[in-house]
């Protein structure tokens, strides 16, 4: 069923279907929360009182019928929500992730471990980095970890919350870290980490309440290639022992 005006605003409504939310099933497949912070991303003006709106269309109900006690459960699931943002659309994303994963294709020239990080600001590459871990003797040096150095220096500034950051592989525990402390706007990352994914895998730190939260994070585009970068690379490694990581 599509959603109309009224019950919703005209600008609320447009802004709902260019962000995709469409139908009553596309608004309760995101939830009420989500979506308000959508149209909140989006730039969109809106008070508490389109979340009761958005809240009673996914129960089918009137926004006068919920209860207070309801309302409160509301802002109460608004303030512990991970951040949230618009992404940008899916062929822009898959570009810059292809530029990640010739990032990453140097460290497999290196024996590193593939994965590849680049740094937008402003629809521009400033900085890119892969892993090294190995030729430099720091594990500190992920790619992200290096990728943010080096937007700091091009930028003059270690805060970079007007940047995006895309990274072949789900971040770890301690470039999760650092890119919530660099307050990037948002990661896109493309292959999951089972292991130690720190954006949701193992645990997802971006969405920690007890941390500054500033990211907003979106996996799996070109999830396919970044996995197969790194199927390649562990296959290649098995078929010989004498090498270690």
């Amino acid at each position: 069923m599509p959603l109309t005006t009224p019950p919703l605003a005209p600008q609320t409504l447009k802004t709902l279907q260019q962000l995709g939310i469409a139908t009553l099933q596309d608004l309760q497949a995101h939830g009420a929360v989500a979506a308000f912070l959508l149209l909140k991303a989006a730039g969109l003006t809106i008070t508490r009182s389109t979340l009761w709106q958005l809240a009673a269309l996914t129960q089918n109900r009137t926004p006068q019928a919920l209860a207070e006690a309801e309302k409160a459960a509301l802002l109460d699931a608004l303030r512990r929500h991970p951040p949230v943002a618009v992404f940008p659309p899916q062929a822009e994303m898959e570009h810059f992730m292809h530029q990640a994963l010739v990032q990453a294709e140097l460290s497999t020239a290196a024996g590193e471990i593939p994965v590849g990080a680049v740094v937008v600001h402003q629809g521009k590459i400033i900085a890119a980095a892969h892993n090294t871990c190995i030729a430099d003797h720091n594990i500190s040096h992920h790619a992200e970890i290096r990728a943010l150095a080096e937007a700091g220096r091009v930028l003059q500034n270690y805060r970079l919350d007007h940047c995006d950051v895309y990274i072949t592989l789900e971040p770890c525990s301690m470039c999760a870290s650092a890119l919530i402390q660099a307050r990037i706007r948002r990661v896109i990352y493309g292959a999951a980490e089972p292991k130690s994914g720190a954006a949701g895998s193992i645990i997802n730190l971006f969405a920690d309440n007890r941390l500054n939260r500033h990211t907003a994070v979106l996996g799996g585009v070109a999830a396919r290639a970044c996995q197969e970068r790194l199927q390649q690379f562990f296959r290649h490694k098995r078929n010989r022992p004498s090498e270690s990581l």
